[in-house]
């Protein structure tokens, strides 16, 4: 059966589907929950259905923030974080030991939700929050559907993924590192991207950001560090940007924290290369229009900006934020850059200079540039919204069929 089989048979039940959420903490977690959510109320809806949604998260985390604004049910349970160390004995401290006597509680509080709310299925999208609703399921026998931004497994998943109904994972290089007994339930859909990254023009990013001596002629280069900014990558930007801008227009979301830095920078270059230049805190809503007109982007790599710039097929230079859970980031570039997708200036590697070595052949060469982009694109799932819906659907219709 499709998506649109599965959608239209739940239709036909005259009741709304309950879809249950959990996952938060960081955008990692978070927008691809929301994304998932929104495309099973889209698909529904296509079908003269409905779906009632309970996200389930932490108070501080943010999708605390998230949910209210998108008008998504959210109730709060308590657990615990744990600090990860190399050496083992470093984590047995105060912290650890109190978090982790919170996540009992958790589990009671998010069984007693499960219990009143009754899903059909549980999307569980990870972070430290994911494992009290994870048990609850278990214990409310509620299919649970796990899924994973990130090559490797996170800590959360790793221990739901034993009794999860379904692993959905975002890179078929995962699918190699499960576990036997976990490998048999898991398919690959990729990360849910938001729909608004494809609807970018890249004839309307020039004249909404007002950059006066854009030269169409040149490459352009689109540099983020996420929504904070990275004094790192800015402080490697503002060493290449004489060469830079000699070679290719630039487009720089530096965070709020440095704008005033970044524009006194540009004060001190010539007129002309200012002119194909421009920075700020952030990007807004022309955000979609910036990625279809940049030939290559210099970011993080954190799992969402690794899956719109698949998606879309964008070449890349990335370096990882270090440390991140598991050296996550790193893992990600690597992954890239073996597929011909992307450079990783990793570890010592990432400086000015390395930056620059990295950009150049990219920016010298067209072909470069296309063959990178068919590489990135070869990896990205456009559709993964879809799939993910489409995994829901599946093992809660299989769920109904059980004795």
């Amino acid at each position: 059966m499709t998506v649109d089989d599965l959608a239209s048979l739940f239709a036909s039940f005259r009741r709304p589907f309950k879809l249950m959420v959990t996952g938060g903490g960081t955008g990692g977690h978070t927008y691809p929950a929301l994304t998932a959510v929104r495309q099973m109320q889209s698909v529904m809806q296509a079908h003269g259905g409905a779906v009632d949604v309970l996200w389930v998260g932490t108070a501080e985390g943010l999708e605390a923030r998230v949910a209210p604004v998108e008008s998504i049910a959210f109730e709060t349970v308590p657990t615990g974080k744990l600090r990860r160390s190399s050496n083992p004995l470093k984590m047995i401290n105060a912290q650890n030991v109190r978090d982790m006597g919170r996540v009992p509680m958790g589990v009671l509080e998010a069984r007693a939700i499960a219990h009143r709310f009754e899903a059909d299925v549980i999307l569980s999208t990870g972070g430290y929050v994911a494992v009290p609703v994870g048990f609850a399921a278990r214990a409310t026998r509620t299919p649970l559907v796990v899924h994973e931004q990130t090559v490797r497994l996170g800590l959360a998943n790793r221990v739901l993924a034993r009794f999860a109904s379904v692993v959905a994972v975002f890179s078929e290089s995962t699918l190699k590192l499960l576990p036997d007994n976990v490998a048999a339930s898991a398919v690959l859909t990729g990360n849910p991207v938001r729909p608004a990254v494809f609807t970018g023009e890249a004839a309307k990013a020039v004249p909404a950001l007002g950059m006066s001596g854009y030269n169409a002629s040149l490459p352009t280069v689109y540099v983020t560090g996420g929504a904070q900014g990275s004094e790192q990558i800015n402080g490697m930007v503002r060493e290449n940007l004489p060469w830079l801008l000699s070679v290719a227009n630039v487009i720089h979301q530096c965070g709020p924290n440095w704008v005033e830095k970044s524009r006194q920078h540009a004060e001190t270059l010539a007129p002309d290369a200012r002119s194909r230049y421009w920075v700020d805190g952030f990007v807004g809503p022309e955000l979609p229009d910036v990625l279809a007109l940049a030939s290559v982007v210099v970011s993080r790599s954190g799992a969402g900006t690794i899956s719109e710039l698949t998606a879309l097929g964008k070449p890349s230079v990335l370096i990882p934020l270090v440390p991140s859970a598991g050296d996550e980031q790193e893992h990600k570039a690597l992954h890239l850059e073996q597929a011909g997708a992307a450079v990783a200036l990793v570890k010592e590697r990432a400086n000015a200079a390395e930056l620059r070595t990295a950009l150049t052949p990219i920016l010298m060469s067209q072909e470069r540039r296309e063959a990178m982009a068919r590489a990135a694109a070869s990896l990205g799932k456009p559709d993964a919204a879809t799939r993910l819906v489409e995994v829901l659907l599946r093992v809660a219709l299989e769920n109904l069929r059980q004795p």
